[in-house]
């Protein structure tokens, strides 16, 4: 069955348990919320050298690398990966969901209570229960989709992957994607899975951008880099044309 599903299934349970408590807003230090995510990150079964693959900042940045450690430790990288973005999704179709995870006046408790109760019914992995119980706990459930794009982050650059988004005024054809993507591949290094994204933008004119983030570039820290690609064809039908690209670094 779908998480959305599931998850519906399991929300009568939910409402029973969050109509147990009175509302009551808890607030909690910094310091208590940096020990529960330590402790989160050393509860899964050490392995060597288990390292982040990229440096995030922030509070979502923090969130998401104790999660990829707790993960890896696991060998439950893909897994995870898979639980945290269902979990994104499924709650964008659930409006109570939603409310919950947003209702700081809910007690702290019963948040911790409903996430282990509700995730433990769709089957969730232990390191996805337990790391929604420490966001439940330290009353930042509501940041689960930011958290889940820098866990992404880390996921496909401990896989080689980059991500390429390429917008254009209408769909790239297949030959001229496959094209790109070789060139991309000499500049990026044999090493790298590309993905590719397409948008569309009708601004576009007469050529396409290409934009790519550059992790782990060194002193200069991540880098954007952003190709804008213009054809421009002389004369009439049947002429050759010329690519310029302009290379702007953000």
């Amino acid at each position: 069955m779908a998480l959305s599903g599931r998850l519906r299934s399991a929300l009568p349970f939910f409402r029973n348990i969050v109509a147990v408590e009175p509302p009551a807003l808890c607030v909690r230090s910094a310091a208590d919320l940096t020990f529960g995510l330590k402790t989160f990150a050393t509860q899964a079964k050490p392995t060597a050298n288990v390292k982040v693959p990229l440096s995030l900042f922030g509070g979502s940045g923090n969130y998401a690398s104790a999660l990829f450690l707790a993960a890896s430790k696991a060998n439950a990288l893909d897994k995870v990966e898979s639980e945290i973005l269902d979990l994104v999704e499924a709650s964008k179709r659930s409006p109570l969901f939603s409310q919950f995870i947003k209702d700081l006046s809910v007690p702290r408790e019963t948040r911790v209570k409903a996430v282990q109760a509700i995730f433990s019914e769709v089957g969730f992995s232990d390191v996805t229960k337990n790391f929604l119980a420490v966001l439940a706990d330290n009353g930042r459930l509501s940041y689960i989709e930011s958290i889940a794009k820098r866990f992404v982050e880390l996921t496909m650059a401990q896989r080689g992957e980059v991500k390429v988004i390429i917008t254009t005024v209408t769909p790239l054809p297949a030959e001229e994607e496959k094209e790109l993507k070789q060139t991309l591949q000499e500049i990026l290094g044999q090493g790298k899975t590309i993905r590719i994204e397409q948008k569309i933008n009708p601004s576009i004119l007469g050529g396409l951008v290409v934009e790519f983030d550059q992790k782990g570039s060194g002193a200069g820290g991540d880098r954007v880099l952003k190709w804008t690609i213009l054809k421009t064809i002389h004369g009439v039908a049947g002429t050759r044309s010329h690519t310029h690209m302009i290379c702007d670094v953000c």
